[in-house]
């Protein structure tokens, strides 16, 4: 089974008992799946390396990797199936509720400072470089406390990740933060038709006929779900899966172009300078000197 086979769209109802939610789980298990909440969550890795599924990102992670999703934004890590092992902790994480912070942000003037965060992860942010073992011991201390004491080992947490330099901003596309339930499963289900088949030729009518629409509507709901066209989110995945390569492979750029699933190399390279503002060999070598964000 392939990794693509593995990702199942799924939205997730979270308790909404706790402010601010703990959770960890090793490796396998089925709590690693394509899926999505309304719930921000804070995501370190701390065993096993992989792909990261981020809304329209495609990446690596590995032991360390530190990650803040947005609501609503669906999101997976994935271990490589050669790490057969079972790993009895893999991931770390944090849930907490955009209400909440919503409210505390109008109750204490202060907090505004993370809006800007919050606001980036709504595409996902992956924070490089940043200690894991500090990372690690923030979590614990979130973990084993209570209370006002919980709170404050969050805010503190959030705070040190704000003023962090290295942010990398992962996903091209921001879904909207208000969707219903099937809303969030229906383009999801999309979401993962482009993801199993981008190195394909991807129809807008097969994309209409997952959620039983016409062409002319679809086109129109993915725009206001997405503010994305739908020709535009297929060539972001694509070029999204090329950029991985780029920098991770030794490929040429040509066969890149086919494997990411376009079969003209010009046109590759006109949608690459498009969205990048460089060419492919450009980013390659930029990419290579640890100063663009994927």
């Amino acid at each position: 089974m392939s990794i693509i086979d593995r990702i199942k769209p799924e939205f997730e109802i979270v308790d909404k008992v706790e402010t601010i939610r703990y959770l960890e789980h090793g490796w396998p298990t089925a709590l690693c799946r394509w899926h999505a909440h309304e719930e921000y969550e804070l995501h370190l890795v701390v065993k096993t390396s992989g792909k990261v599924f981020v809304g329209d990102y495609v990446g690596q992670f590995s032991p360390g990797s530190l990650f803040l999703t947005g609501p609503n934004l669906p999101h997976n890590w994935v271990t490589e199936e050669s790490s057969s092992n079972l790993v009895p902790l893999r991931d770390m994480l944090i849930q907490f509720n955009h209400e909440t912070l919503k409210k505390a942000f109008t109750a204490f003037p202060e907090f505004v400072e993370l809006d800007h965060l919050l606001e980036s992860s709504r595409s996902g942010i992956e924070f490089k470089n940043y200690d894991p073992e500090l990372a690690k011991k923030h979590l614990e201390l979130i973990r084993d406390s209570q209370g006002m004491k919980r709170l404050l080992y969050f805010l503190n947490f959030l705070h040190e990740l704000n003023e962090w330099s290295e942010k990398v901003t992962l996903s091209l596309t921001k879904l909207n933060p208000n969707l219903s339930s099937s809303s969030q499963h229906r383009i999801n289900e999309v979401v993962n038709y482009v993801i199993d088949n981008y190195k394909n030729n991807i129809s807008l009518v097969e994309a209409a006929k997952i959620v039983n629409m016409s062409e002319s509507a679809f086109s129109r709901y993915f725009m206001k779900t997405t503010g994305n066209r739908f020709s535009e989110f297929v060539s972001r995945i694509r070029l999204g899966r090329a950029c991985v390569m780029l920098y991770e492979t030794d490929k040429n750029i040509s066969t890149i172009a086919f494997a990411s699933g376009y079969n003209n190399l010009a046109n590759f390279n006109r949608q690459f300078v498009k969205l990048k503002g460089m060419t492919p060999r450009e980013y390659r070598k930029t990419a290579y000197k640890g100063l663009i964000s994927e």
